[in-house]
């Protein structure tokens, strides 16, 4: 199994703050802007966002939630056994909102199109953007396109990329594994 670096340490957190950086560039002050990140992983990227993005701005007003998709993907019935849902936190109607959709990892495009799907129970939003950490380009199963992209990868479809996060693996680092199944 070989192992390649794709993102770590310093350069981790560079990439967040050049990301944020980019949403300021296009929404300001965030006042009709909301943050999504779609459970399990792009919360703790959405997290890491906000964190950043309060840093910066030095407000505490960025809304954020966290929204499950499960009942949403269509391969959900395809799994064995019984399927779990997380659950959703967001307190707040997204309806004429700008919505920053935030994930770890693009890769088909099912996820995102499920997210789309899902966001819908909590309003109408003005426009959605999508934030990824990574970007598998040229595997896509749904015309779908970030808007902002922390890194792009070109990958197999045999290769997995894997993003730790600090919170659940002690480090923050995303790596791209030669064998999917390893």
């Amino acid at each position: 199994m070989q192992k390649r670096t794709l993102l770590d340490g310093n350069k981790f957190q560079i990439t967040i703050k050049r990301l944020c950086h980019q949403l300021i560039e296009n929404h300001t002050d965030f006042s009709n802007t909301v943050l999504i990140g779609i459970q399990p992983r792009g919360s703790y990227f959405a997290d890491r966002v906000k964190q950043e993005l309060t840093h910066i701005l030095k407000t505490e007003n960025i809304r954020k939630g966290n929204l499950d998709i499960t009942f949403f993907r269509d391969d959900f019935r395809r799994k064995d056994g019984i399927v779990s849902a997380s659950s959703n936190t967001i307190d707040f109607i997204i309806e004429g909102c700008n919505v920053i959709l935030i994930d770890d990892v693009l890769w088909t495009g099912r996820t995102i199109r499920a997210a789309l799907d899902a966001l819908l129970a909590y309003g109408r939003p003005a426009k959605v953007e999508l934030m990824v950490l990574i970007d598998r380009r040229f595997s896509r199963h749904v015309p779908i396109e970030p808007d902002y992209i922390g890194q792009q990868v070109d990958s197999l479809d045999s290769q997995l990329v894997k993003v730790s996060w600090k919170e659940t693996e002690g480090e923050d680092k995303v790596i791209l594994l030669s064998e999917r199944n390893k």
